[in-house]
């Protein structure tokens, strides 16, 4: 049983933007929860300790987070991917996501933020964490016209990511596992993690990442 907060696909879906870049997350004033998926063994460690590290997890490597819990679905194949297979639901500090958000800087070059191909690759240098906005997917798999949002960390923001900003982990494998079942069984009866759109309070970060505008009234 998650301990997150679950609601009818279906009903999340008839509310969710259907176009344009949005961060689709679950957040209370204080967190933000993203996703992981890793190989068995790595996730009972961060699980039981509440936090990823131990001798299979490798902080020279960058690390993708995700806060939208079907986009991570779509990615690791609803937990089936080679060692994918364990989904983690990681309740980090909203200050910490939003320094993310922050640092990020996209992982291909965009006119309109950096003068030249140049200054692009300086600022991807110099940044521990990657932006990337993809074709997000309904539960079967099927593209849509919404973005969603993974961000890749590295170097001092990963271990920032794991020893300050992360205040808890859980394995919601067994979640996946039978929301895979009902997939295959009634998808109209599909639950997921309930989400909203996310802004960081920083206006100018948001504009910065590339988040669609609020909908005027």
């Amino acid at each position: 049983m998650t301990m997150l907060e679950l609601a009818p696909y279906t009903e999340q879906a008839a509310r969710w933007p259907a176009a344009g870049r949005h961060i689709l997350a679950q957040f209370d004033p204080e967190t933000v929860v993203v996703y992981q998926a890793y190989r068995p063994s790595i996730a009972r460690h961060a699980a039981l300790h509440q936090r990823l590290g131990g001798p299979e997890f490798s902080f020279g490597r960058m690390s993708w987070i995700k806060p939208n819990f079907l986009w991570m679905m779509y990615r690791s194949g609803w937990g089936t991917k080679p060692d994918q297979e364990a989904v983690l639901a990681v309740r980090i500090r909203r200050s910490g996501f939003d320094a993310i958000l922050a640092a990020a800087v996209p992982s291909s070059f965009v006119a309109e933020r950096y003068g030249s191909p140049e200054e692009w690759k300086a600022a991807l240098q110099r940044s521990d964490v990657r932006l990337q906005w993809d074709p997000d997917h309904d539960p079967s798999g099927a593209p849509l016209a919404r973005r969603a949002i993974q961000l890749g960390l590295r170097g001092a923001t990963l271990r920032r990511f794991v020893e300050e900003w992360t205040v808890g982990v859980e394995d919601i494998s067994a979640f996946v596992a039978e929301q895979r079942e009902v997939m295959r069984r009634a998808p109209g009866a599909l639950k997921s993690p309930l989400e909203d759109v996310y802004r960081p309070e920083d206006a100018e970060v948001a504009s910065r990442v590339g988040i669609a505008p609020p909908a005027t009234p």
